[in-house]
C-alpha cells in the first residue's frame, strides 16, 4: 500500500471553496490557528505539505477580535525602516485602532510555513474590519 501525494493538477481552482469566519469575541490565537489550517488544507484528506490544497478564507469583524490577558498593552509590534535608530514600536491596541486587519493577518502569516508556498496561501486570506464583505458571489460557507 502506498501513500498518495497530491499534485498541483489534482487540486485545481475548481475544487477550492470559500469559507467565512466571524472574528467577533474570538481569541486571536485560536482564530489564527483555525485560519492557517484551512489555508494550508489540513482539513482535507488529500493534504500534502508541499502542495497548496487549502481553501479561500474570508474573515469579518476583525476589529472585534479578542486579546486575552495583558496582550492589548504588553504585546508590541516592531517596524524597522532600514535606517539606524529608526525602530518603531506599536502596542496591539494601537495597531487595532489604526488597522484592525493587521492583527489577524500578522498572526496567520506567522503560523504558515516560511517559504514561497506561504505567499500563495496568504493571498487567499481576505480580512475585513466590519461585517460586510464583497465576496458574496463566491457563496462562502459559514463556519
Amino acid at each position: 500500500m502506498s501513500t498518495t501525494l497530491a499534485k498541483k493538477e489534482m487540486h485545481d481552482a475548481g475544487q477550492k471553496q470559500w469559507v467565512l469566519l466571524d472574528a467577533s469575541d474570538v481569541s486571536l490565537g485560536r482564530l489564527a490557528v483555525r485560519i492557517a489550517g484551512i489555508l494550508r488544507g489540513r482539513h482535507r484528506p488529500i493534504y500534502t505539505p508541499h502542495v497548496d490544497t487549502g481553501d479561500f478564507v474570508i474573515v469579518i469583524n476583525a476589529d472585534r477580535v479578542r486579546l486575552t490577558g495583558n496582550k492589548a498593552t504588553k504585546k508590541e509590534y516592531m517596524f524597522y525602516t532600514g535606517y539606524m535608530g529608526n525602530e518603531r514600536y506599536s502596542s496591539a491596541s494601537e495597531m487595532k485602532g489604526r488597522n484592525s486587519r493587521f492583527l489577524v493577518e500578522h498572526a496567520v502569516k506567522g503560523m504558515l510555513p516560511k517559504n514561497r508556498l506561504a505567499d500563495q496561501m496568504i493571498r487567499k486570506l481576505k480580512v475585513y474590519g466590519g461585517a460586510e464583505h464583497r465576496h458574496a458571489a463566491q457563496m462562502p460557507v459559514k463556519l
